[in-house]
């Protein structure tokens, strides 16, 4: 028995080699491999995808380490998608990992050829270009799935998956069917969402990590203005809110669940 046999060896005693054969097929690209999708994506890998593409601009921050999946103090300054390829080639060195450190946006969307693929994970956190994936990945023949907000979430019982217009309790949701309204530009098709109503407040004050090791750019306005010159993004975004690994890993596991869920029928 190989290596990458005896990996799924379990797998393959649950689903049967023809589900085992179709995972190995799907073409499958994740859109944000934060504290959500980075557990997505390990979740596919390790259950026998083989062909995954991961999408995300940044680059790992001491901050992202209590929540993502590739984070920890040796890949500290990596960049994301990078380090989370290393990771998942670890559990499967035959698997075809795309690593794309780029932002999906109206200028980048052509670049990424949705269409190409059989499924479409979303976890992106900016709004609009949340919106605009949703818009374009509806029309593609992929099946399209999406995470809605993880953050400011304690209660793992209260995760749930939805359909997309039926998703109650979650701001972000809110946002995103506002913004088709007002735009009225819609998803071409219904899709799933993982969610959760549960809604907390911060009870820390945000602020910089204190260390070395920040990743954030530091959010100068000019040469001249020198009360800004240390102060880091991360102490002063007012979208930041706090998360927790139970939770999001739990929204990207779901999602890769969906997905193994719908391939092996």
């Amino acid at each position: 028995m190989g290596i990458e046999s005896a990996v799924f060896n379990r797998t393959r005693l649950l689903l049967g080699e023809e589900a085992m054969s179709r995972l190995s097929e799907a073409k499958i690209i994740v859109f944000g491999v934060g504290g959500v999708g980075s557990w997505c994506a390990e979740s596919l890998v390790r259950s026998g995808v083989k062909y995954l593409t991961i999408v995300d601009s940044d680059r790992v921050c001491i901050t992202n380490i209590n929540r993502q999946m590739m984070a920890n103090l040796s890949t500290v300054g990596k960049v994301k998608v990078e380090a989370l390829k290393e990771m998942l080639l670890r559990i499967n060195p035959k698997a075809e990992i795309v690593a794309r450190q780029q932002i999906f946006s109206a200028d980048t969307a052509e670049e990424f050829h949705i269409g190409d693929y059989d499924y479409i994970v979303d976890c992106i956190d900016s709004l609009k270009d949340k919106a605009l994936l949703i818009e374009m990945a509806t029309r593609t023949k992929a099946k399209f799935y999406s995470s809605m907000g993880a953050a400011l979430k304690l209660d793992p019982t209260r995760v749930k998956v939805g359909e997309f217009w039926s998703v109650s309790g979650c701001p972000l949701a809110r946002a995103l069917r506002n913004r088709f309204k007002r735009s009225k530009r819609f998803p071409a098709k219904k899709f799933l969402c993982v969610y959760s109503d549960e809604l907390l407040e911060n009870k820390g004050r945000n602020e910089a990590c204190g260390t070395d090791h920040c990743m954030c750019p530091k959010a100068v306005d000019g040469p001249g203005d020198a009360a800004l010159l240390n102060h880091e993004w991360c102490s002063s975004k007012a979208q930041i809110n706090g998360s927790l690994m139970h939770i999001t890993s739990m929204f990207g596991i779901i999602l890769g669940g969906l997905i193994i869920k719908d391939i092996v029928g």
